[in-house]
């Protein structure tokens, strides 16, 4: 029998699994990555195993998706029947009672199949509000012919000494290729994402014990310089407008050396249909200083359903078939093993035609089982989360931030000054959240 009906029929499953109901519009709200513009290509299968759901796309940048599903989830707005969120989101969500709980997704959906890692940042007092998509932690991707002509060697996990000294010798400014690409757009899971992991790595962290925010700490300074610097030196022009997207065309197209973001872009630029430098890839752990911490993190982009939806069991029929077992054969089918979605199902990684395929499975994995979101930094804190704080006023004070540190990479303010606007800013918002007094 071939691939395309065993699918057809593993969706019918999931379909028996629910009562025939009448026609439905799903609204959902996702981000512009490439993932999530495949699967909504691919959705054949799915509106044939159910005539009676219509699917109704919004797709957004990262940024204005979080403003846009957080405000309408906030104010019970009932936009969106369908939200494409992060495991920020989704514990802190579920806990005010935002989302509602996916504990039936299925007989064939095997949740148990989830990672630990990721599923745990899913779940609230023992139960999954959120399905995930896709996973990932953060790594080095690198171009091994420039490599190889500067007589450079990548080390397996590299120090942010290193990174830095290649990044220079291999940039070639007047040739268009520029030895790093780093994320400089601002917002908290934008330029934060990246420059917060570094900082962890670096020493620094956003809060003591008593919640005191600490960028008027040296360990902050020395990565904020270290940053700018590095980018100012080895950077693309315009840096701080480039988020994932950005950098991803950047390096697709042969201008960057080095590239260290999400390890889901490991598919993207080893596809020869996309990325011009797709045989000369290499992959290595994120960057350390020395302390025992490396820069990566750890996140998911999931489909979660907001709670009071009149719309729920047809949602749960969709994410249980957007993110099960069958919707990862079926992109192998149409698009090969190596752009499967990644970083959520133990099984992928025990399939030996995934590892083959695809050259950066075992060092996603490794990152992804590295990163621990509940001891990210060199000295303690009182929040978890590796690229992020798991409060929920983090998303303004994070932007926030992000915003002038991007200036500062702008060369639009110092890193002294954008440091002090930051330690204002996240103080001001401490206190008004009751944090310090």
């Amino acid at each position: 029998m071939k691939l395309s009906k065993l699918l057809l029929g593993a969706c019918s499953a999931i379909a028996l699994s629910y009562p025939a109901m009448a026609d439905t519009t799903l609204t959902i709200a996702t981000v512009n990555n490439g993932d999530m513009i495949r699967m909504q290509k691919l959705t054949g299968p799915f509106t044939e195993a159910h005539p009676d759901i219509k699917l109704e796309w919004v797709t957004m940048e990262e940024n204005v998706l979080r403003q846009k599903v957080t405000t309408d989830i906030a104010t019970k707005g009932g936009q969106y029947d369908i939200m494409t969120i992060g495991n920020y989101e989704v514990p802190i969500w579920a806990k005010q009672g935002w989302l509602l709980p996916l504990d039936d997704l299925g007989a064939d959906y095997d949740v148990d199949d989830l990672l630990p890692a990721i599923r745990s940042g899913l779940t609230y007092e023992d139960k999954l509000y959120a399905a995930p998509f896709y996973g990932e932690s953060s790594m080095v991707m690198y171009r091994t012919d420039l490599f190889e002509k500067a007589g450079l060697t990548m080390p397996e996990g590299p120090t942010w000494e290193f990174i830095g000294e290649a990044a220079r010798k291999i940039t070639d400014k007047d040739n268009e290729i520029y030895g790093i690409c780093l994320r400089g757009k601002a917002g908290w899971g934008e330029n934060m994402a990246l420059i917060t992991t570094m900082a962890n790595s670096m020493g620094a962290r956003w809060f003591d014990m008593d919640w005191n925010p600490q960028f008027d700490q040296p360990a902050w300074k020395n990565t904020l310089k270290y940053y700018v610097d590095l980018m100012t030196d080895a950077g693309p022009p315009g840096a701080s407008s480039n988020g994932f997207n950005e950098n991803l065309a950047l390096f697709q197209t042969g201008k960057c050396g080095m590239w260290i973001d999400a390890t889901v872009a490991a598919s993207f630029v080893t596809n020869p249909k996309d990325s011009t430098v797709a045989d000369k890839v290499g992959f290595a752990l994120s960057p350390d200083a020395g302390l025992g911490k490396r820069g990566s993190w750890l996140w998911s982009w999931n489909l979660g359903i907001p709670a009071g939806s009149t719309k729920a069991e047809a949602a749960k029929a969709f994410i249980g078939w957007a993110t099960s077992k069958a919707y990862t054969e079926l992109v192998a089918e149409k698009e090969g093993w190596a752009n499967v979605p990644p970083g959520t199902r133990t099984s992928l990684y025990e399939n030996p035609t995934y590892l083959k395929d695809a050259p950066f499975a075992a060092m996603t994995l490794r990152s992804i089982n590295a990163a621990d979101p509940k001891a990210s930094t060199v000295d303690p804190v009182p929040y978890t989360g590796g690229q992020f704080v798991a409060i929920p006023e983090f998303q303004g004070i994070g932007t926030a931030v992000g915003q002038q540190f991007s200036a500062a990479l702008a060369g639009q303010t110092s890193v002294n000054q954008a440091l002090e606007n930051a330690q204002r800013i996240t103080e001001r918002e401490m206190e008004k959240g009751g944090y310090i007094k």
